[in-house]
């Protein structure tokens, strides 16, 4: 792994540093330096940047800097930043960037275009090396101001952990809250999942460690701290911060505008209650958007999924026509299989929010299965994992699987039943059925239906997102799939059919290989671990989702740095390594931010093949350059 640091060295690879603290390495030009405390850029997969700082101050005021620079068009290529506790992520588009001209970014000087002598280096032709020194070169600026009103929270102090880290820290569960409720927060930047604000404040000096393990329940609403942030649980789901209390408050609501009640700059107090929680000075920027209409705790199953329809057999249409019209072209569920959702190539761009991009695991496919009948590749799919689905058509139509491969069949109404091809169109008429038997490789399937699925876009797109709850609800038996408007759609494409075999997916028991670039906390394991990591085969376990896939090997992957690490932005395909050294390879619904050490990131083309992992797989990784590596990157198991 190459990196770039801010102490004019080279490390992990000998390729050449760009100087992020402000001294003369970008090719010698003169004129103001960059006044901000970048000290390292790592590499953070394929496509992104990791940007480091020594303290959340130093990311702030850099974080503003890049944020006008990116505004204003002086960074092209880079498609989004991603601030957390200490880090910037930045994702770029790798195409974008070398045909860009990044000479202009951030200070005056003479313009340096890829493909000329890099001003970081000497090294010719590398535009992610040009990208980190034009990052470097963007000065710090103020944060910016926000009018939206300070915000108090009543909590009720009830926390399974307030005991607990009271203790830890030598105080009192009373002096805790004193200490929690005295302080005046300022909320630092979203991540981790929507309407989840990271916040800080220069009042409160405590270092709380996060739960040894984390729980895979924390209930909505709850207020927690963790190092030196306090945040709120928007939803139910996954955390290890350490729980003080609770508040009704909904966090987030996509009724109102904008979703998330907590933004980046605004303040917030909590204040203790004893049995009665309730919202104050609850800043509203729309006057017609009124508070959420759910339950006291802001959410229920359907709310949180995106699906408020009170009858559950109905998922809500993007067409004006009734849902019990028998003119309304459906789809109906007679068996959901393990898990089936609407998918797309979700809602990217939304990282700043906490929203991540979701949308169809196997993006290809999903592209696929949508240009086979006619549809714009955007279309919603059906993704179903492992098999075990059972669906009646309800309208005469044009149907195509892609992805997973196994038995599938056509019933026709009249009785008559005969295999339905993969890859290819095929034929439907109101009252056909389709069967789709386990997978005999791979995971994940998709069915693509003339017209596409109608549920409606929420945040842009019709996209499950399982871990923010975003978008449609899993679907469930006896549910009705609306869908488009067919005359919209285009030709259909004749395919490959059956005559061409299936991608070579994964299968239980088969070893398949899957390529990556190391970073960018590699160096937060040993040199064993590094040559463990590509030399061993790890399985896929049962434990894995449309979240991740959670990897087991006869040899764990052994830390050389055991501190804490700072919550910072995660990509699709990253590798986050959790305290008992077991790998979780993060799909299509990871969360933007984490706490865990990510090793290594999976390389685009290899992601969809990695989404068709099921569990019982065998997977052995394959080292290949990073964005900053100047030379090929040694394979450790060859050294």
């Amino acid at each position: 792994m190459s990196e770039v640091n801010g102490t004019g060295s080279a490390r992990a690879g000998g390729a050449g540093a760009v100087n992020g603290a402000g001294g003369a390495r970008a090719g010698g030009r003169g004129g103001a330096q960059p006044a901000h405390a970048l000290t390292r850029i790592l590499p953070a997969g394929e496509h992104a940047l990791l940007l480091e700082y020594p303290d959340l101050h130093g990311q702030l005021a850099h974080f503003a800097g890049l944020s006008a620079a990116l505004a204003d068009g002086r960074l092209p290529g880079v498609r989004e930043l991603v601030p957390a506790a200490r880090t910037v992520l930045v994702r770029f588009d790798p195409v974008f960037l070398a045909a860009a001209d990044l000479g202009a970014c951030g200070r005056s000087g003479e313009p340096w275009a890829p493909g000329s002598t890099s001003p970081a280096d000497g090294t010719p032709g590398n535009p992610a090396r040009a990208l980190a020194a034009a990052l470097a070169a963007v000065p710090a600026a103020d944060h910016e101001a926000t009018d939206r009103a300070p915000l108090t929270l009543d909590v009720v102090y009830d926390g399974e952990d307030l005991a607990a880290a009271a203790e830890a820290l030598g105080l009192s569960p009373e002096e805790l809250v004193r200490r929690h409720t005295s302080a005046t927060w300022t909320g630092a930047f979203g991540g981790f999942a929507p309407g989840f604000v990271y916040c800080a404040s220069e009042d409160w000096s405590l270092d709380v460690p996060r739960r040894s393990s984390p729980r895979t329940r924390v209930p909505a609403g709850s207020v927690a701290i963790a190092g030196e942030f306090s945040a709120v649980y928007p939803r139910e789901s996954p955390g290890g911060w350490q729980l003080l209390g609770h508040t009704a408050t909904p966090m987030w609501d996509l009724d109102r505008t904008p979703p998330a009640l907590l933004q980046p700059g605004q303040e917030i107090r909590y204040r203790a209650v004893r049995d009665r929680v309730e919202a104050i000075s609850l800043p509203v920027e729309d006057p017609s958007a009124g508070a959420s209409d759910g339950p006291s705790n802001g959410f229920d199953e359907d709310d949180r999924n995106g699906c408020r329809s009170a009858d559950r057999q109905q998922i809500r249409s993007s067409s004006s026509k009734p849902l019990h019209s028998s003119e309304y072209p459906s789809l109906l569920v007679v068996r959901s299989g393990p898990q089936l959702t609407v998918q797309d190539l979700g809602r990217p761009g939304l990282l700043g929010m906490g929203v991540g991009a979701s949308g169809a695991a196997d993006r290809e496919a999903a592209r696929v299965a949508n240009r086979l009948v006619g549809n714009p590749e955007t279309a919603g799919v059906l993704e179903l994992a492992a098999g075990g689905a059972e669906f009646e058509v309800q309208v005469r139509g044009v149907a195509a699987w892609t992805g997973a491969s196994g038995t599938r069949v056509l019933r026709t109404a009249d009785g008559e039943e005969r295999p339905f091809p993969y890859s290819a169109p095929f034929a439907v008429d109101p009252g056909d059925r389709l069967r789709i038997a386990g997978f005999s490789a791979g995971q994940r399937g998709y069915l693509a239906v003339r017209g596409g699925i109608g549920v409606s876009p929420v945040l842009g797109s019709r996209s499950t997102d399982t871990l923010s709850g975003l978008g449609p609800a899993l679907l469930r038996a006896g549910d009705r799939i609306p869908l488009g408007d067919a005359q919209d759609a285009g030709p259909v494409d004749p395919g490959t059919g059956d005559a061409g075999s299936p991608r070579d997916l994964p299968a239980v028991g088969r070893l398949g290989e899957v390529r990556f670039v190391l970073g960018p906390r590699a160096d937060w394991f040993t040199p064993a671990a590094l040559a463990t990591l590509a030399a061993q085969e790890w399985t896929v376990t049962p434990q894995s989702d449309r979240v991740g896939a959670r990897l087991d090997g006869a040899v764990p992957l052994a830390r050389a740095i055991t501190d804490e690490l700072p919550s910072e932005g995660a990509v699709r395909g990253a590798l986050q390594v959790p305290a008992d050294g077991r790998p979780v390879l993060f799909l299509a619904d990871h969360p933007v931010t984490g706490g865990y050490p990510i090793i290594a990131a999976v390389v685009g083309a290899d992601l969809d093949l990695a989404a068709q992992l099921p569990p019982g797989a065998r997977v052995r990784f394959r080292i290949v350059p990073g964005p900053l590596d100047t030379s090929p990157t040694p394979d450790p198991k060859d050294s």
